[in-house]
């Protein structure tokens, strides 16, 4: 990673999202930056590229894997549930036992590859109450907060609004509004869900619509950060577009590409 920002060099920041266990292009996100900003979603729990590579299938196989893929696709949520509860009747131990132990050991290989400086906020399927364990010196985690880097302002919201899905860290739409509203005016808005416009939220793969944040909406428009930086949406309709004077970034699924955006001045 390149060393800090001094005089007049231009500095260049690597933004990811959406890691989900891809440890090994983590490691070389921040090369040629002065710093990453990752935006959640470390844990992957179930790939629906690959239905072998996860949590779940570790636990349940592969053949689990492809028919929660199928039912969930296809908006069969009641069924999801029923087979996700049957299946977890059959494993020995408690449930959150489990999972947190699972989510320890991806955590123990993805912070690690964290280069310095990091600043980093949760996803919805992340844990935060493990990310100050494992989180080095060099990464700071921040949610509902501000940071400057080289002169400009970075306000950092972590987690997702409430859905169907119920992935560990969802959140009620007034809880989230609250952080939006704790970061107040910034220069770079960074959240792990897009705003509220259908063409950032509509996932053209998995054929369904993500849940954004209107608040997180209302606050770019009110506000005019220069930038909107997020993730979630793994294919979106649109990556990229304009409200009013802020441009609105979906920074990438990193679990496929393997390649951070980039952001410079």
């Amino acid at each position: 990673m390149a060393s800090t920002p001094a005089g007049n060099r231009r500095t260049r920041i690597h933004v990811v999202s959406d890691v989900h266990g891809n440890a090994r292009d983590l490691a070389r996100a921040g090369e040629g930056a002065d710093a990453l900003i990752c935006l959640g979603d470390l844990v992957l729990f179930l790939d629906y590229a690959d239905h072998s590579r996860g949590i779940f299938p570790d636990l349940f196989g592969v053949e689990n894997a492809d028919l929660i893929v199928e039912l969930r696709t296809a908006r069969r949520f009641e069924e999801a549930r029923e087979l996700g509860r049957r299946l977890w009747g059959g494993i020995d131990g408690d449930r959150a036992t489990v999972i947190e132990q699972a989510v320890r050991k991806q955590y123990a290989e993805m912070f690690p590859a964290f280069p310095t400086p990091t600043y980093a906020t949760y996803g919805n399927v992340d844990m935060p109450q493990l990310w100050r364990e494992f989180a080095g010196p060099g990464t700071t985690v921040l949610d509902g907060e501000r940071v400057e880097i080289a002169g400009r302002v970075f306000g950092f919201v972590g987690g997702g609004l409430q859905t169907a899905m119920r992935t560990p860290y969802e959140i009620s739409d007034e809880e989230y509004a609250a952080k939006i509203e704790a970061v107040g005016e910034v220069d770079v808005l960074c959240t792990h869900i897009p705003p509220e416009v259908p063409e950032l939220v509509y996932d053209t793969v998995a054929r369904r619509f993500e849940r954004g944040s209107r608040a997180l909406l209302d606050a770019i428009r009110r506000t005019r950060p220069r930038y909107s930086l997020f993730g979630h949406v793994h294919q979106p309709l649109a990556r990229r577009m304009r409200i009013g004077a802020t441009e609105c970034v979906n920074v990438g699924h990193f679990a496929g590409s393997g390649k951070p955006w980039a952001l410079e001045w």
